[in-house]
């Protein structure tokens, strides 16, 4: 049945024109398309071939003919599939995220009045923000203390939605029209700020946006949930800044090695759990970067060689495992920690030791010497992430470069080690180990198989972890197993590198994989080799929109982690967790 016919019973629809005045495209109807409509209909494989990204696409329509006809709702599939009862094959959005019913007003008299959408302005696909999780926080510690039953500043109470829908504080659809949101971005010296400069105003720029896009997606609120009255720092209310100080104080208080001298391998145990990974200590130095014009199936990216300085690190001695990877993608498997309040006031004792929560003994921090966890992880994964290769001991792959990023953030709060993806020059720098040579064991390529599992050893499948000889400096599977993520985006040519230490990704593709794998050839497995990433590393996921935590077409793709021995300064700390930041 084609998703897009209209009923009769809707085209005989009497609409009646909207006298609140025009709607507004870009405040009212784009959040509506870009939450609920281009998780299916974006630009990369619409579904039933219908795109939604401009309002030509909308008007040509897809499989089933046109989507919006301008000037009839009861014509316009994009309206009238949102209207449908509940339980209706076509309803529109499907899987029980219907619009209420001021978003479908909201879509009925923008296309009664013409559909207005610029020419020039494309759509993508937005997060829905999620009341409890994202809303609810901000508003039980920044506004009911002034706005609940039996002290309602202003006649307004936020505490109870039907109070707070009843007032003239909020209008759902319309960001510009709700003092609730406009209130808080007033200047700092404003008598209407909300909350006032002396009860913590003005909010992050953050907190903002999400009360502002939660409203204008439809200020969805779950009956029967209710608000109370929290102090600061009772929860992580869902600020950034406020991670970042409190894991950068455990990295802090944790890191004691000062020199080189310092730097022992050591074990690292994951708190909570009975796994651990070992690091090796990389010594500093400078070498050579890439690969000589002269050698072997070399590469043009390989290319022009440079001279880099590396500063110590440790690096971990193998490839993260599943033993590992696992506890960040699935909390369950950890032993005491799988409490989301928990973790999150825990985060933030670190930082804020004075803080008492309200069922703590006064004076007394129960959560010292405990590490954090309150980083957000991977969904869900859709199929089984090893594909039969097996999990204890082996290597984890087929993650995101954003997911491996993400694991690094994670370990790092759990530890109190910051842990983050090699460089590219680190990589290649711990690879070589002071070699010069094709391999870190020499140029003989007969000897690879004593070193590396890949294409002519590996039985068709990843193998388990350090199974192999190590190199110099006692890394093992820097040849082979699994290719490894780095932090860098991929340039086809070093001499556009400069002498930044590493390159920040500004799109998605290409990032940077080194080492080869088990499914490669021993050209690939050279300790100059590299790899570019690309969309076809997910071309067989069967989600829209695609994954951002799993690439289920790169079965030879994994990660390790290292540790830096001088510690960045806090305001550097999420650049290395960032996988990429689109340029303007």
């Amino acid at each position: 049945m084609n998703r897009f016919a209209v009923l009769p019973a809707l085209a005989a629809l009497v609409l009646p024109f909207s006298a609140a005045g025009a709607v507004d495209f870009r405040r009212q109807v784009r959040p509506i398309l870009e939450v609920y409509c281009l998780k299916c209909h974006g630009a990369e494989k619409p579904k039933s071939g219908l795109s939604l990204v401009t309002r030509a696409d909308a008007i040509k329509g897809g499989d089933g003919g046109t989507s919006l006809v301008p000037g009839d709702p009861a014509k316009s599939p994009l309206y009238t599939t949102t209207a449908l009862p509940d339980g209706h094959d076509d309803l529109m959005p499907p899987k029980g995220e219907r619009l209420n019913a001021a978003q479908q007003e909201v879509l009925k008299t923008w296309i009664l009045e013409g559909a207005a959408w610029p020419e020039e302005q494309k759509l993508s696909q937005k997060e829905k923000v999620d009341f409890v999780k994202d809303v609810k926080p901000i508003f039980e510690v920044h506004c009911v203390a002034c706005h609940k039953d039996g002290h309602a500043k202003g006649d307004l109470r936020m505490d109870v939605k039907a109070e707070f829908f009843a007032s003239k504080s909020i209008v759902p659809g319309d960001s510009a029209a709700s003092k609730v949101y406009t209130t808080t971005v007033l200047p700092a010296d404003h008598d209407d700020l909300m909350p006032p400069a002396k009860k913590g105003g003005p909010l992050p720029k953050a907190k903002t946006d999400l009360i502002r896009d939660w409203i204008d997606q439809g200020a969805n609120w779950p009956d029967g949930v209710t608000l109370s009255q929290k102090e600061a720092g009772s929860t992580l209310t869902r600020d950034p800044q406020a991670m970042l100080e409190a894991i950068h104080a455990l990295v802090a208080a944790k890191s004691t090695e000062s020199t080189a001298a310092d730097m022992k391998a050591y074990a690292e145990p994951i708190p909570g759990t009975s796994v651990q990974f070992d690091l090796v200590p990389i010594p500093g130095g400078e070498f050579e970067m890439g690969t000589p014009d002269g050698e072997p199936k070399r590469k043009g990216d390989e290319g022009p060689r440079r001279k880099v300085k590396i500063e110590p690190f440790w690096m971990g001695k193998t490839e993260v495992t599943w033993n590992e990877y696992e506890l960040f993608q699935f909390p369950s498997l950890e032993k005491g920690t799988n409490v989301p309040t928990e973790r999150m006031e825990r985060e933030l004792w670190l930082a804020y030791p004075d803080l008492v929560p309200a069922n703590a003994t006064p004076g007394k921090n129960p959560y010292v010497g405990k590490e954090a966890d309150a980083v957000s992880r991977p969904t869900t994964p859709y199929v089984e992430m090893s594909f039969g290769m097996g999990k204890e001991g082996f290597p984890a792959i087929s993650m995101t470069h954003y997911a491996a990023v993400k694991y690094c953030k994670w370990l790092t709060a759990k530890t109190g080690h910051f842990y983050r993806l090699a460089t590219e020059a680190e990589w290649e720098y711990a690879c070589r180990a002071g070699t010069t040579t094709r391999y870190s064991f020499g140029d003989d390529e007969s000897k690879l198989g004593d070193y590396a599992w890949f294409y002519t050893n590996s039985d068709g499948k990843y193998q388990q972890v350090g199974k192999k000889k190590a190199n110099p400096w006692g890394l093992h599977d820097m040849h082979g197993n699994v290719a490894e993520w780095v932090l860098d985006a991929y340039v086809d040519d070093y001499s556009k590198v400069g002498d930044i230490s590493y390159v920040p990704g500004a799109t998605e593709y290409p990032h940077v994989a080194r080492g080869g794998s088990w499914d490669d050839e021993a050209d690939i497995l050279r300790s100059g080799a590299r790899r570019a990433s690309d969309s076809s590393w997910k071309m067989r996921d069967p989600q829209l929109p695609k994954s951002k935590w799993y690439l289920t077409d790169a079965q030879f793709l994994g990660f390790r982690v290292v540790r830096p021995l001088k510690v960045p300064p806090r305001e550097d700390f999420e650049k290395y967790w960032t996988s990429f930041t689109p340029k303007p």
